[in-house]
């Protein structure tokens, strides 16, 4: 009788996790396996077929001086947007749970740019970047600055692009931060002001630890975001000049569809998926043993 209980109970798992395991497959499974079967051969045309190359795509990626610049270009995209985007986002939530007049209007407006699709929010900052006739050159110019080609130079492509990606996302983790300020019982800091601690150490010591888990989701979305990201690149900047802003998810589309090459568009692919893999298990191994649920 317990045996057959369990083989229920068992079957009932299963059913249930039945329609999430056939998306998964679907979706995630099988386009990863198929992926990387696709970056283990050759680019066919039609006078030489496809044939199995093992890993000679990985090797010319890192012989290819075009991935370095890529891959270096993301490491500073991902390190400017993730933080600096955190930090704007609990600020704006720590703002904005505040008591203080218009709080509703001040939530729609740190709110407002992440409900533009970024196609629109790259034209308005495109406006904004136009050398000479852009909002930024106006006001620069009162101060005698000359016009900048702010998309126009290997200097500052990137860094435009970055503020672009920073003023779309802090938005959006701010409803993360205020949705979990909001979880917080208001005790704890009546509690810390009786204990005689002030509002940093009310900040560091409470508020930070208990927020940690609305961090790692944050966190996580953003490294996702880094890497995701390139419909601000059409619009801007196109991966230029001379690929100083050019991002990997970008190039893995230019040798796709553009120079036709899905083997090595697949093989960087499986990089990608890769190290996200592996900051995902140093993740969970070193952060979530720090963080304290609720």
């Amino acid at each position: 009788m317990i045996t057959l209980q369990k083989r229920r109970q068992a079957l009932y798992g299963w059913m249930l996790m039945a329609p999430a395991l056939a998306l998964l497959s679907l979706f995630a499974f099988y386009p990863t396996i198929a992926t990387f079967f696709s970056s283990l051969f050759s680019r066919g045309t039609t006078r030489h077929p496809s044939v199995f190359a093992g890993f000679e795509n990985y090797g010319d990626l890192f012989a290819d001086p075009t991935f370095w610049t890529v891959a270096s270009n993301n490491l500073i995209y991902a390190g400017v947007t993730i933080p600096v985007s955190i930090i704007f986002a609990l600020i704006m939530a720590l703002w904005a749970n505040a008591h203080i007049p218009a709080r509703s209007f001040i939530r729609s407006a740190y709110f407002t740019p992440t409900i533009l699709p970024m196609i629109a929010a790259a034209n308005l900052w495109l406006f904004f970047y136009t050398p000479d006739l852009g909002i930024i050159d106006r006001i620069t110019g009162f101060f005698g600055a000359e016009p900048t080609n702010w998309l126009g130079q290997p200097e500052t492509a990137l860094a435009a692009v970055i503020i672009v990606t920073i003023w779309k996302e802090a938005g959006f983790f701010m409803i993360f931060y205020l949705a979990a300020l909001q979880t917080i019982p208001p005790d704890l800091r009546e509690a810390a002001r009786i204990e005689g601690a002030g509002r940093w150490t009310y900040t560091r010591r409470v508020l930070l630890p208990l927020l940690m888990p609305t961090t790692i989701f944050v966190f996580v979305n953003a490294l996702i975001n880094s890497v995701k990201l390139i419909d601000h690149l059409f619009i801007l900047t196109k991966g230029g000049p001379n690929n100083a802003s050019k991002l990997i998810l970008y190039w893995i589309w230019e040798m796709a569809f553009a120079y036709f090459d899905r083997p090595h568009a697949a093989a960087m692919t499986m990089m990608v998926l890769l190290v996200l893999g592996i900051v995902a298990i140093a993740q969970f191994r070193l952060v979530e043993k720090r963080t304290h649920y609720r």
